[in-house]
């Protein structure tokens, strides 16, 4: 297994993870101007089904897992590494459990008290890294009240917070403090975000994690990152995965489909999926692709055994047209994160 070595800490977490989103993202972005008309996700990983899939991703050989508060899954996952802990597969100290805090927990207390909640629904002492789902601040929504809390209020509607950054990055430096993570990281942020936060952090971030795959590049971003130090996680690494029509007369196809990534996978003998996750592991990039079906859990985690071709990066590469698909101003404009 491939892995990527953190800087501060020299922790390995592994090239090739696994997430379970529960649920396809509300927000999609705009190429152009124009809003995808349909966009359709892959099987969906659910509640009933998360902690049997976590279970079978580690009889796999998975140990990298990526969770998040706001997919509302974490005991279950938790449940499916404990039960793999239990049977002799692993040992907690054999995977790399990450989380994400989420919009609604960005004040310092909020912070602490969240991480605190969600390593009990995991049922562990400590996450391995642990994120800033996005940065943007919302309102508080008590989690007695409702949890995940996603985007809106009891009302439906956004309700932003004024919380600096430097705010809640102090809480995430204090939870390594205690022990409850040993790496601290970030998500969804561009580079000037990122330069604000080397100006004041004490512990600077291990990890970016950003949506990567062959129709959003992102190269400036990765480049940026690794000069920094910082180890760059993608997700939604294959991107829309059925057709998508970005308006009159602009037909984009899902990525799996692709032409291109076709002819690229039928000369390595691989699928369309395993050429896509290692045009991005190639790049120095780890990857948490999602399938609720063994074959392909066990096919993506073996995409790093082989080489793509210089042309092969550059065909897949060219691909790029920026089309974004987790985007939070489609929600609520006053969240262009991304202009």
């Amino acid at each position: 297994m491939s892995y990527v070595v953190l800087k501060r800490t020299g922790q390995k977490m592994p090239l090739v993870g696994y997430v379970f989103i529960p649920r396809l993202c509300s927000a999609y972005s705009l190429v152009d101007g124009e809003r995808p008309k349909a966009l359709v996700s892959g099987r969906q990983v659910t509640n009933a089904t998360c902690a049997d899939t976590v279970y079978k991703a580690i009889n796999a050989g998975y140990r990298l897992f990526d969770g998040a508060g706001d997919y509302g899954n974490e005991k279950e996952a938790g449940e499916g590494v404990a039960k793999a802990i239990a049977d002799g597969i692993v040992k907690r100290e054999d995977l790399f459990i990450t989380s994400k805090l989420w919009n609604t927990f960005h004040a310092h207390d909020h912070a602490k008290a969240l991480a605190k909640h969600q390593l009990k629904l995991w049922g562990i002492d400590y996450f391995d890294l642990f994120l800033v789902h996005f940065p943007i601040a919302l309102q508080y929504v008590d989690p007695a009240h409702r949890y995940p809390p996603e985007w809106w209020g009891d009302d439906k509607k956004v309700h932003l917070q004024n919380t600096p950054f430097q705010e809640t990055w102090r809480a995430m430096e204090e939870l390594v403090d205690e022990g409850l993570a040993k790496n601290i990281g970030i998500s969804n942020c561009q580079g000037s975000i990122i330069r604000d936060i080397t100006n004041y952090a004490r512990i600077e971030p291990q990890v970016l994690q950003i949506e990567i795959h062959p129709y959003l590049t992102q190269e400036a971003i990765i480049k940026y990152a690794k000069t920094l130090g910082i180890a760059v996680t993608g997700y939604s690494s294959f991107g829309p995965q059925s057709y998508v029509e970005l308006g009159v007369n602009k037909p984009v196809t899902g990525l799996l489909q692709h032409d291109v990534i076709s002819a690229i996978a039928k000369t390595h003998g691989r699928t369309t999926a395993q050429v896509i996750l290692r045009w991005t592991t190639q790049q120095g990039v780890a990857v948490i692709p999602k399938s609720n079906n063994t074959e392909r859990l066990v096919a993506n985690l073996n995409c790093d055994d082989f080489n793509l071709t210089d042309e092969d990066m550059r065909q897949i590469s060219s691909l790029n047209i920026n089309l974004r698909l987790n985007d939070p101003a489609d929600i609520d404009p006053r969240m262009a994160i991304f202009a």
